[in-house]
């Protein structure tokens, strides 16, 4: 039986975490910051990605914003910002200011970029690419209302019925 056979798909990570060595976690901690560097070349492809949907004449986009929760829905405040009680004294837990910059900024907006732009990779793979594999029901919730090969009616005569009649980039097969 392979590993993840009998699992829920569920990842496990508090069971493990008190069993490593704290050395391991603290690198750790560091390597979940560095992707910060990369932020503005994930930005910028996901601009380059949004304007060239503007620019084959896409309408009613979502943007970045969409993604972003809003901060009224945020239950801390620096105020009232909970901390934990860590039995190592340096510990970044015990700080109000490192839970609001992490819970209020770096992870939704990030979590927020990286959904913003793989719906719209989703919109690019359904426009060029109507064309069905195992995981494109995934593309859900990037409908288009026609593929590229839809508009022209010789052409999406070519496809077979299940690529024809996908409601995921063909709005015609909702009916």
């Amino acid at each position: 039986m392979k590993a993840c056979e009998s699992c829920s798909g569920r990842v496990e990570i508090g069971k493990n975490h008190q069993k490593v060595p704290v050395l391991q976690r603290a690198i750790g901690m560091v390597l979940v910051y560095m992707p910060i560097f990369t932020l503005p070349f994930v930005f910028a492809s996901a601009y380059m990605t949004y304007w060239h949907l503007l620019m084959m004449g896409a309408k009613n986009l979502k943007t970045y914003s969409d993604f972003l929760p809003d901060r009224a829905s945020h239950r801390y405040t620096l105020k009232n910002q909970i901390t934990m009680d860590a039995s190592f004294k340096a510990s970044t837990s015990q700080s109000k200011l490192f839970w609001i910059l992490n819970c209020t900024w770096y992870c939704p907006y990030s979590v927020a970029l990286f959904e913003w732009h793989a719906y719209m990779v989703k919109i690019v793979e359904n426009w060029w690419c109507p064309f069905a594999h195992d995981k494109k029901e995934g593309y859900n919730n990037a409908k288009i209302d026609k593929s590229f090969w839809h508009i022209y009616a010789e052409d999406a005569a070519k496809l077979e019925p299940e690529d024809r009649d996908n409601p995921i980039w063909n709005e015609d097969g909702d009916k």
